[in-house]
């Protein structure tokens, strides 16, 4: 399976509750070039903002993560434009965002509605679960991405499986009537965002309990599949530096909260 090649060398400085950590990051595929660095950090949020699900399992720790992650700072819509070109910046150019499914560089500033232009794509499809552009899951940037205006219309609001036909103007990419399968440079990054969701909004606001099932064509209903196929993605692309940089910036800049997944991937499977 492919890799993304990604390269930050500038520092990054993390704020973990209390404490303050300087850390640079840099990496090749298939994986980070300095684990020990990156492993020193978890172990810190660990410490800090995860201390109150570390040592859980299951639904013990399912909500553990959803009250931890829930502590965040929402975002208006018209906010997430900025958010996204300092989130998905393209580390070969300052002036750019990579694109979720086509994986192409664009210029920050051609974003719209537009033929060509890039738009906000709704990882989990607003739809599932009606919040719309909601302040809340409508907003939240964990699970929303920069794409190409035409190929966010042809995911539309399908599930994500494997199978179907190629993408013309996204290669690498799939789709049939009922689902969409993303390049395998981003397959585990979807999938950590769509269970992101599934812990962070569990109805006990005003949206709706947002669930993973093993079934595609869910409709308007609260649910993404296919929970078996997203494991297996999680699991064969694991979080690489394009993803956990974005982790950061969400944190320390945006929202202030994080994705548990990408910090910790293994929690995947002590909860589904």
């Amino acid at each position: 399976m492919s890799r993304r090649h990604s390269f930050y060398a500038r520092p990054l400085l993390v704020a973990v509750a209390a404490a303050t950590l300087l850390t640079g990051t840099a990496a090749a595929a298939p994986a980070d070039s300095s684990p020990g660095l990156y492993t020193a950090t978890a172990a810190a949020l660990d410490d800090t903002y995860y201390q109150d699900a570390v040592g859980k399992t299951g639904a013990e720790l399912k909500a553990a993560l959803h009250t931890i992650i829930s502590e965040q700072t929402k975002l208006s819509y018209d906010q997430v434009w900025d958010a996204l070109k300092a989130t998905d910046e393209d580390p070969a150019n300052a002036s750019n965002v990579v694109l979720l499914y086509t994986g192409r560089s664009q210029s920050k500033n051609d974003n719209g509605g537009g033929s060509g232009q890039w738009n906000r794509e709704h990882v989990w499809a607003k739809s599932h679960g009606d919040f719309g552009t909601s302040t809340g899951p409508g907003t939240d940037v964990h699970h929303l991405r920069p794409e190409d205006v035409q190929v966010n219309s042809t995911r539309g609001n399908k599930d994500f499986d494997n199978g179907g036909s190629e993408l013309g103007d996204a290669p690498g990419n799939f789709t049939d009537g009922d689902s969409f399968e993303p390049r395998d440079e981003v397959k585990g990054d979807v999938a950590r965002m769509i269970l992101y969701m599934a812990v962070r909004y569990e109805g006990n606001d005003s949206f709706a309990d947002l669930e993973p099932n093993d079934q595609v064509d869910n409709g308007s209903a609260p649910k993404m599949g296919k929970l078996s196929v997203l494991k297996q993605w999680s699991q064969e692309d694991p979080p690489d530096t394009f993803e956990k940089r974005r982790n950061d910036v969400i944190f320390e800049q945006f929202q202030h909260n994080r994705n548990p997944f990408i910090d910790h991937p293994e929690w995947v499977g002590a909860i589904w």
